[in-house]
């Protein structure tokens, strides 16, 4: 994909996603969601042909400028919108699928260090369509199902199926109900 045909995915993804967008222009200027991820697409360049350094600052400059913080490292998928966004940390190994939807103050992290040795994935693996709620917090390297919902501050550590709900502290899971999907698209279609 081209870069100027992946601005205007990320745009009319955005739009899609935010009712509140009134037109591309703002949409371009002033989503700190899509500046991150456009940062981070340059930082992960840099991340994988070994230029590490200058990757690890783009990030941290990128965090300061949008509150948002992706790691270089992480591996990100086509079409992520961050709705909001302050305080969203992906961690280095996190992997996000298509089309994933995250909201302000979602933490995508691991768990510690015990036991864990350099190279280890260590951070989730959110497959397409999830969407993880405001202040959510999902950790460790567990998979979350396919167009899975996790609800707003929710502590997730283990592995959940495909079409999940996610609720809680700690978080348990629960089946989605065929009837709320929106069949176009492949979401729920209810807020979190």
């Amino acid at each position: 994909m081209s870069f100027f045909a992946a601005l205007r995915e990320d745009v009319a993804t955005a739009r899609a996603h935010d009712p509140a967008a009134r037109s591309n222009a703002e949409i371009f200027l002033a989503y700190s969601g899509l500046h991150a991820v456009w940062s981070y697409r340059l930082a992960h360049r840099l991340w994988v042909r070994g230029i590490r350094l200058p990757a690890r600052l783009l990030s941290q400059f990128t965090r300061f400028l949008t509150g948002i913080e992706i790691h270089p490292g992480a591996t990100i998928g086509r079409r992520l919108f961050i709705d909001h966004g302050m305080g969203v940390v992906i961690g280095e190994t996190a992997v996000l699928g298509d089309d994933v939807m995250l909201y302000h103050g979602v933490t995508l992290g691991g768990k510690g260090r015990h036991g864990v040795k350099p190279g280890d994935k260590r951070h989730p693996t959110l497959e397409d369509g999830v969407t993880v709620g405001a202040g959510a917090q999902v950790l460790g390297d567990i998979v979350i199902g396919a167009w899975s919902t996790i609800g707003a501050n929710a502590v997730m550590g283990k592995d959940a199926p495909p079409h999940s709900l996610i609720i809680g502290v700690p978080a348990h899971i629960r089946p989605l109900r065929p009837e709320t999907m929106d069949a176009a698209r492949g979401v729920h279609d209810w807020v979190i």
